[in-house]
């Protein structure tokens, strides 16, 4: 039964060059008894170091003092493709959004988020679905909304799978949308796989975006 509890607590590692802000996670993170802190690190090169293969998410600051946060969440997720990561930054601008999405990162919160908005962020990545704070998501209109070309492939999908892109797109895990469509988690991870291929994308946060922008073009049409 112990090892069991054990498996179920979900490993999260802090990179931020402020400790104050390290502290001030680790203390909240710790008072979830379904999470843990296995680490906190202040610079790119030590988080690079320790979280592959010891953590199951990472969060992690973008602008560190001695490297690109993208670029250490790119080097993680090298090393050891099943961490999560999320993106924590003060800093808003749309560009950051799509580097995020680029780097391979499940989310991107900014640091004004509410505490609860974090753990919870925290947990849905563990179970691998994806992240965006509302802000983030305006952004991502903002962003993307003049790169649809004349046709769309998202209008390839069949109805299901429309359907099962709609609620990745809102972060939710296989697990979750299966409950919701009355479908098996198994069959729900072989329509999302599809979908990734007809759309031409390896991660789940890039075919959100995707359908993102789709549905704030529509909108605007």
């Amino acid at each position: 039964m112990e090892e069991q509890d054990a498996d179920a607590v979900i490993r999260v590692a802090i990179v931020d060059d402020h400790e104050v802000v390290r502290m001030g996670l680790k203390n909240l993170i710790d008072h979830q008894p379904d999470l843990r802190v296995v680490g906190d690190y202040a610079t790119g090169k030590a988080a690079i170091e320790h979280i592959p293969h010891n953590a199951d998410v990472a969060v992690l600051d973008v602008r560190l003092p001695d490297i690109n946060g993208f670029d250490v969440c790119r080097e993680i997720k090298e090393q050891d493709e099943r961490v999560q990561v999320i993106m924590l930054t003060s800093f808003g601008q749309d560009e950051m959004l799509v580097d995020a999405i680029d780097a391979g990162a499940s989310g991107y919160l900014l640091k004004e988020s509410r505490g609860h908005t974090v753990i919870e962020g925290i947990r849905t990545v563990a179970q691998g679905g994806s992240l965006f704070s509302p802000q983030v998501t305006a952004a991502l209109f903002r962003r993307l909304r003049t790169a649809q070309g004349p046709t769309d492939p998202i209008e390839e999908l069949n109805d299901n799978e429309t359907k099962i892109l709609a609620l990745v797109a809102e972060g939710k895990t296989n697990r979750e949308i299966g409950e919701q469509l009355y479908l098996s988690e198994k069959t729900v991870k072989h329509y999302v796989s599809n979908i990734l291929g007809k759309l031409g994308y390896t991660r789940r946060a890039e075919a959100a975006a995707h359908y993102a922008r789709y549905q704030s073009d529509r909108h605007r049409s």
